[in-house]
């Protein structure tokens, strides 16, 4: 998948992340994807040809070089003119590098192979799992106390449970209490909320577009968000970006959607009442869910095509969820971390946010006094998942 156009000259400025000895990148490509292979062996009782192919990519991953995909597989003529072929993994771009063992998995897996295990998402496990789960019922009763919170505090709850949706200890409980969710967490290093709001109000009500990132108990909050930009009439429609077939392990797909609006409307009080207003937006065309293929690509947003670049130009605002969706909205590089976010994502056809809970090296637009009170801690601020950000560029 090579890359399809020049790179602005202010991405050329800052060198690619690769993953070095000792980084946070490489601690993905030893670490996770080896314990990855084996949660998804454990979790689906894949026959002989499937584990076979499973261990032929564990041991290429540890020991070996990068081998393209096989000529049979669905859809490699995608991939046929890479250049990272015969390096060893953490040569390569990461970003690059975690999107090809994604894809190599599934087509170990024989995702994309007309059979019987043709479309089985093998992340499903997992999400079922953490979607069914009694955390999340608590979560939804939470939900009952947001009419009755005041206006300003109703604005921030779903924006900040969205943002904060993939931290474990946090979510419609704290975010919904009188205090708000941004004077309860000291780890939000830069809060752009004003002019997301401002944002919306300077233009009449248009579309939004909400590009997703986990599925599960993190895609509730964002549905929530959407349905509170529907009916307080920020939007006219919420076009909802998902992923077109299983990806990063728990990213959201269409029936990852389809999952959570039954979760939302077959619980009890307001997120019924949430679910079936978002169930008939879907029916009317308020509520879009749309799929592209670039959304797993292993390229930042800056090269994205011309049919996409369209459709995030004719929102009113789009709305970046998540670490992955940063990583390729800036360009997943070593910037320096006080560089503005509008300067690296001057090249958006619209305005921009970000919605991100820190978990990877990447990191801009910070305050230089944040930036150093966050380096004097001595912790690893950047990837720990403890901070996060809301950015705007307008």
């Amino acid at each position: 998948m090579t890359l399809p156009g020049p790179t602005p000259d202010n991405h050329d400025r800052a060198p690619v992340i690769v993953s070095t000895a000792g980084s946070f990148a490489r601690s993905v490509l030893d670490e996770r994807h080896p314990a990855l292979i084996e949660r998804v062996r454990q979790a689906t009782p894949y026959p002989p040809e499937q584990q076979r192919a499973l261990n032929v990519l564990l041991e290429e991953i540890t020991e070996g070089v990068i081998e393209p995909l096989g000529d049979g597989e669905p859809g490699a003529d995608q991939w046929r003119d890479e250049p990272h072929y015969g390096q060893r993994w953490p040569d390569v771009p990461f970003l690059w590098a975690e999107s090809f063992f994604y894809r190599k998995l599934l087509a170990a897996l024989r995702y994309f192979t007309p059979g019987p295990w043709q479309g089985v998402d093998p992340f499903a496990p997992f999400k079922n799992a953490e979607l069914a789960s009694s955390k999340v019922d608590d979560e939804l009763a939470a939900l009952d106390r947001l009419p009755q919170l005041p206006a300003e505090e109703q604005d921030r709850t779903p924006l900040h449970s969205s943002l904060w949706g993939n931290r474990a200890d946090l979510g419609f409980q704290l975010s919904a209490g009188a205090e708000g969710l941004g004077a309860r967490v000291p780890g939000l290093v830069v809060d752009d909320s004003a002019a997301l709001w401002g944002t919306l109000a300077a233009a009449r009500p248009g579309k939004v577009c909400l590009v997703a990132d986990n599925a599960g108990p993190e895609l509730l909050p964002d549905l929530v968000l959407a349905d509170h930009l529907l009916t307080t009439r920020r939007a006219n429609s919420v076009v909802l970006h998902l992923k077109p077939y299983p990806y990063y392990v728990s990213d959201a797909t269409t029936a990852d959607a389809l999952a959570c609006l039954d979760r939302l409307t077959t619980a009890s009080g307001h997120a019924a009442d949430i679910g079936k207003r978002l169930r008939q937006a879907v029916t009317s065309g308020r509520l879009i869910l749309r799929t592209h293929p670039f959304s797993c690509a292993p390229l930042p947003y800056v090269h994205m095509p011309a049919d996409l670049r369209d459709d995030f130009a004719s929102a009113t605002l789009t709305i970046m969820k998540g670490d992955l969706n940063y990583r390729r909205l800036v360009g997943d590089r070593h910037w320096p971390a006080t560089i503005p976010f509008a300067e690296v994502t001057a090249y958006f056809p619209a305005p921009v946010a970000a919605l991100r809970t820190l978990k990877s090296d990447v990191a801009t637009g910070l305050p230089p006094r944040t930036l150093e009170q966050l380096d004097a801690t001595g912790e690893s601020w950047r990837t720990s998942g403890t901070h996060a950000l809301i950015q705007v560029s307008a």
